[in-house]
């Protein structure tokens, strides 16, 4: 019985060249991963922020210039003032202070 099997198998086996080539084949049909470097979505968030932050520093600094003149002439409260610099602050920082506090904690 197993002289029978070995006797099937040994007809059925395919030259080398047909494997070969259909071993090949399949390895070229096989799809293979792109390992990309970069997420569109970041490259995109990257380009939204740069942006926004072009325009806002113009704005940004016209609006120290004012909430000091309204300081200054007593119209508005010293406290507001550093308020919105402080804030003003925190905002153009922010991607530093992310990345600050990422290396407190490792991430």
């Amino acid at each position: 019985m197993l002289q029978r099997m070995a006797q099937v198998m040994a007809r059925a086996a395919l030259p080398a060249g047909i494997t070969l080539a259909f071993s090949l084949a399949l390895a070229l049909a096989v799809p293979q991963p792109a390992f990309s470097q970069a997420s569109p979505f970041l490259t995109g968030a990257t380009a939204l922020e740069t942006n926004i932050l072009a325009w806002l520093t113009p704005i940004a600094v016209i609006l120290v210039m004012a909430l000091g003149g309204m300081a200054m002439a007593n119209r508005i409260s010293w406290g507001w003032c550093f308020g919105a610099i402080l804030g003003i602050a925190i905002a153009f920082g922010a991607p530093q202070i992310v990345s600050w506090v990422r290396g407190m904690f490792g991430v």
